[in-house]
């Protein structure tokens, strides 16, 4: 039996690709970074450097310009439980 990988992102960065990924499936279309800042009470600028961080990680993929264009690349299967 082998021991899992590590994932390729902070618990921080799981639970932004998590809420992404949920908010995606029920609202069908891609949160907002208002939307983020306001599930996990921060400052937009918080928000929007986690997003710039997780583009630089290739862990999702987004238009910039355009808006709710976020795209979670990471298996579903490796996403955290929202807390």
């Amino acid at each position: 039996m082998s021991i899992p990988p590590e994932p390729a992102f902070t618990d921080k960065q799981g639970q932004y690709l998590a809420f992404i990924h949920l908010y995606t499936k029920l609202h069908r279309q891609p949160p907002a970074e208002a939307d983020i800042q306001d599930y996990f009470g921060v400052t937009p600028p918080s928000v929007h450097t986690m997003i710039l961080t997780l583009d630089k990680r290739g862990l999702i993929r987004r238009q910039p310009g355009r808006a709710r264009t976020i795209e979670v690349l990471v298996p579903t299967a490796q996403l955290p439980e929202l807390r």
